[in-house]
Order: structure tokens, then sequence, then C-alpha cells
């Protein structure tokens, strides 16, 4: 793999323009829209952001973890399996967390 060396003009550039864009978004959405009502549509569509945006972090952490070279690893999948199945069950985040981490710490402790 290749080092990439950037100089501190792109760098900073990027940063700025990285700025810019995510205050653009939320003003967009506070400043010029927040004081009205939005239509239904939307605020259905709206409502599911944050249970789209948990899978979308998890997923490549457990199918191309880095700490195996991208490679899948039966221990995550097994360990992402019963969090899920836990999760179902119980309708508990705590629950499903707690024998996620418990399959990982034994299954590292058993490897």
């Amino acid at each position: 793999m290749t080092d990439v060396v950037l100089d501190k003009t792109t760098i900073w550039t990027v940063i700025i323009v990285l700025g810019i864009g995510s205050f653009g978004l939320r003003f967009l959405f506070l400043g010029l829209v927040g004081d009205r009502a939005l239509p239904d549509w939307l605020m259905r569509h709206l409502r599911y952001t944050a249970v789209s945006v948990i899978p979308a972090l998890i997923a490549p952490l457990v199918l191309w973890p880095i700490a195996t070279q991208g490679q899948t690893d039966p221990l995550r999948l097994t360990a992402a399996m019963l969090c899920l199945a836990v999760a179902l069950i119980t309708k508990s985040i705590y629950a499903a967390m707690g024998v996620g981490a418990a399959v990982m710490i034994a299954g590292a402790y058993l490897m």
C-alpha cells in the first residue's frame, strides 16, 4: 500500500469545504425550514433516518473488519447474529449489546 502525502493547503481546503458543506446542510433545515411544518411525506421518510444509520455504521465493521485486514471473521458474524436475535426477542438494546460483547470477549478468550 502506498503512502499518500498531502500538502497543508490541500488538507485545509478539504477541511474548510467540508465545514461549509456541513454548515450549509444544517442551516437549510434549521435556519430556513426550522419554523415551518414539513410535509407529511417528508416526515415519514425522516422517521427512518436513525434506524438506517446504525446498520450502515455497523455492517462494514462486521463484514470487513480492519482488525482482520478486511477478511470476514466468523466470531464477529456470530456476535452480530446473536445480538440481532436478542434484540428482536427482548426489544432491549442493552441486552443485545451485552450479548454481543459477551460473545466477542468469550470468543477472544477461547481462541
